[in-house]
């Protein structure tokens, strides 16, 4: 990983106070996508095993209506999430067919909640029926919706055009989408990831009456299928690299070279820093030495040298006793392993 790929920043209000002798900064790194498949996975379908449900029991009229746009509603939004994943998988350049499968004979439908797995034998007859390597199930969708009605006042017209206030109807729905997906290799007998997610949101209108406040609520629908569209986009995710924020300490104490190697860091010039905090690596304290051996790890990961900073954090812990390299070292160990992971994926991307 380039230097230039990682943005640091010294956090306001660093833990340097009183007598502390760290102080704090943070760097974006790129991590490992969640999900890696093998690089000969290139032909993928996308099924959808979702059944449509009744909608949430509200107040009778109320009920009545929702009940009745419910199913439709559901599979409308299972299908802008099939469409949101198909669309980010063709966008990650990953893969050369990305196919949504419209219907799959013998493939059992789900409810609420997660349905069985595809046999391997299922999945299999899939994969060589279509031509393909894996496949991705939305296995289960569902909307639920939660009614609050409360009495209220509101302004409407009159005959001559005046507002007057009269008795109204406040009408609240809670929504929740829910949705789980499940991807299947046929060579592997489960699922090789599993994840569900679910998001909520609120509209409300006000009516005369109950049936009056929730036609005054047009926008339920298009929130459901683009926050939808925007789950299936966002799982797809998983199978892409992702930059995250993290933090480090360093040592700001023991010398002048470490007081002024802070203020150095502080003003963005981390090479400067570096340089002081090397002429500090042969003090004659241990504990001196120690610290500038763990800085020295610090700018080397700053730099993206993961070997170097791995070799500074363990003489600074085997030489000199240094308690925070210990914890560092693990750090940093875990971080050369997620590289390692993340170049294979990043071969395997035209981007």
């Amino acid at each position: 990983m380039k230097a230039t790929d990682l943005i640091l920043t010294v956090l306001a209000g660093a833990i340097l106070t009183g007598c502390s002798a760290t102080n704090r900064l943070s760097m974006t790194v790129t991590e490992p996508a969640a999900v890696s498949l093998p690089p000969e996975v290139q032909r993928v379908g996308i099924i959808d095993r979702s059944e449509p449900s009744e909608a949430n029991r509200g107040l009778a009229k109320i009920d009545a209506i929702l009940s009745a746009e419910g199913m439709q509603l559901d599979r409308e939004g299972a299908r802008a999430a099939v469409e949101g994943l198909a669309e980010r998988l063709r966008l990650s350049g990953r893969f050369q067919v990305v196919v949504v499968l419209d219907s799959v004979p013998g493939v059992a439908r789900g409810g609420k909640l997660m349905p069985t797995p595809l046999r391997q034998q299922q999945l299999r007859e899939i994969c060589d029926a279509y031509g393909l390597d894996a496949v991705f199930s939305l296995s289960f969708y569902d909307t639920d919706t939660r009614v609050d009605l409360s009495l209220g006042m509101m302004e409407v017209p009159n005959d001559f055009g005046v507002s007057v206030r009269v008795p109204a109807h406040n009408l609240q729905l809670h929504t929740a989408i829910r949705k789980g997906w499940r991807i299947y290799l046929p060579q592997a007998p489960l699922p090789l990831d599993v994840m569900t997610y679910t998001e909520t949101f609120r509209v409300g209108g006000q009516g005369i009456n109950p049936v009056a406040a929730l036609e005054s609520i047009g926008l339920r629908k298009d929130l459901v299928m683009e926050r939808s569209r925007r789950m299936g986009y966002g799982h797809a995710g998983r199978l892409e690299p992702t930059r995250v924020r993290v933090g480090r300490d360093y040592f700001v104490r023991g010398t002048d070279a470490f007081v002024t190697g802070r203020r150095l860091a502080q003003t963005g010039d981390w090479d400067g820093a570096a340089n002081l905090w090397e002429q500090e690596v042969t003090h004659p304290k241990d504990k001196i030495a120690g610290r500038a051996h763990y800085n020295m790890a610090i700018i080397n990961e700053i730099n993206g040298d993961l070997d170097a900073a791995l070799q500074w954090a363990r003489d600074s812990y085997a030489q000199f006793g240094t308690r925070e390299a210990l914890r560092y070292l693990k750090i940093l160990e875990f971080r050369k392993e997620q590289q390692l992971q993340l170049e294979q994926q990043l071969s395997q991307l035209s981007w």
